[in-house]
């Protein structure tokens, strides 16, 4: 199981996802990062920010 919290790349975020991989969570962040945090296009350079906080 993957997990990833917002608030380690968005402080001030409470929001953690968990995934059985990678792809899972980024999913499910891009649809957070929209809904929540109005990012509709999520950069490349955030994207990696983000798999680089996925742990097990």
């Amino acid at each position: 199981m993957k997990v990833f919290a917002c608030g380690d790349v968005v402080p001030g975020c409470g929001r953690t996802f968990s995934a059985v991989d990678e792809d899972g969570i980024l999913t499910q962040v891009a649809d957070h990062a929209a809904r929540d945090h109005g990012l509709t296009d999520v950069p490349p350079a955030l994207v990696e920010q983000v798999r680089s906080h996925i742990h097990a």
